[in-house]
């Protein structure tokens, strides 16, 4: 039997399958592609998609395993948010052995007034933590329809855990944040080269 195509040959059902995923993967990139720029619209829908999770697990009084695990995950996700790429306290460590050794000491980050600009560079993109917190909260949400994942718990005690979890870690983050002189937001007025300020 002869199919329509100048070879001759049907196409397997692997590459009909595997042609579907490289479709549907690429729809789905433009999709992304399309929101990149609409920063406060996608925040918002994010945002969006968290109340209706929060409404399930209210409403249903259940999955509490599946919301602190949520949580948990959207922390780690934060602080890695926070956090410059080149952390400047692995800095003093290898500054420390290189005086040891006699070596040059280079900082990354500027010490004096007089020191090159460099901005802040997340360990974790705006991009990459909206997506991941996106996709994140449409897995919870997508367990909250399967009765396995409602494990029983006090849940009080999981949000006192998260809630002391979530003090200890940002009361360290503010404390290397102040040590080492960063910021991980854009504040204040930006200024053009060569216009009136």
């Amino acid at each position: 039997m002869m199919s329509d195509s100048g070879s001759g040959v049907d196409p397997s059902p692997i590459q009909n399958v595997s042609a579907q995923y490289t479709k549907i993967q690429r729809q789905y990139q433009q999709i992304l592609d399309r929101w990149t720029p609409h920063v406060l619209y996608r925040w918002l829908s994010t945002a969006g998609l968290l109340v209706v999770f929060l409404l399930r697990i209210v409403l249903s009084q259940g999955w509490y395993i599946v919301c602190y695990a949520h949580a948990i995950y959207l922390l780690n996700l934060l602080l890695a948010f926070l956090q410059p790429k080149f952390d400047p306290s692995l800095n003093d460590d290898l500054m420390a052995d290189e005086i040891e050794e006699g070596g040059e000491v280079t900082s990354p980050l500027p010490s004096q007034r007089d020191d090159e600009f460099r901005p802040f560079v997340r360990r974790l993109p705006e991009w990459q933590f909206w997506l991941s917190s996106t996709r994140a909260t449409i897995i919870a949400l997508l367990c909250t329809t399967s009765e396995v994942f409602d494990v029983p718990v006090y849940w009080p005690i999981l949000v006192v855990y998260f809630f002391t979890l979530f003090a200890l870690t940002m009361r360290r983050q503010i404390q290397h944040m102040i040590k080492y002189k960063y910021v991980p937001f854009d504040i204040g007025r930006k200024a053009r080269y060569g216009g009136a300020k």
